[in-house]
């Protein structure tokens, strides 16, 4: 019983909430190897974890996730960003929206924070779940391996490629 209000409250401020959230990437001494991504990709993906948050929480699987954080976590290994500042700039992705929703989303109903609690277990879940699939697409980029080939269901390897759809 996900909120879908409040996902769409955040989708609907997402060019906000990525601009907040560029700005303390920016400053913030925990996240100076981001500074090794080029800005217009940092901007982008930002934009989108807020803007496709649904498809994220509601409709991806955990093989997305999974295929999406590892190739992330390579990609951020070989920018030469420390997997400390990744996991810090998760941290403050997750902050930044928890923040929001404190801001914006009066709750007068138990329905609505029954929906709202729902939401902020999937959110939690999501992230749990980045952190884990992009430390082991650190791992692998640091033992010189690629992310390994995903197969679907008949064994058929899926592309590798999912850079169009990535949040962080």
């Amino acid at each position: 019983m996900v909120s879908l209000k409040l996902v769409r409250l955040i989708e609907a401020h997402s060019e906000e909430l990525a601009t907040g959230l560029m700005e303390k990437f920016l400053t913030s001494e925990r996240t100076q190897d981001l500074h090794k991504v080029p800005l217009e990709e940092l901007k982008q993906r930002r934009y989108e974890i807020y803007h496709n948050l649904s498809d994220w929480l509601l409709t991806k699987t955990e093989a997305d996730i999974e295929r999406r954080y590892t190739e992330l976590g390579a990609r951020r290994a070989s920018q030469g960003v420390a997997y400390s500042q990744f996991c810090w700039a998760t941290t403050i992705t997750k902050e930044h929206l928890w923040e929001f929703l404190q801001r914006e989303d009066p709750m007068d109903r138990a329905i609505d924070i029954l929906g709202s609690m729902d939401l902020l277990r999937l959110l939690d879940q999501f992230f749990d779940r980045a952190l884990y699939y992009a430390a082991r697409g650190y791992e692998g980029a640091k033992n010189g391996r690629r992310p390994p080939r995903h197969r679907n269901a008949l064994g058929r390897s899926l592309p590798r490629d999912l850079s169009q759809n990535s949040p962080l």
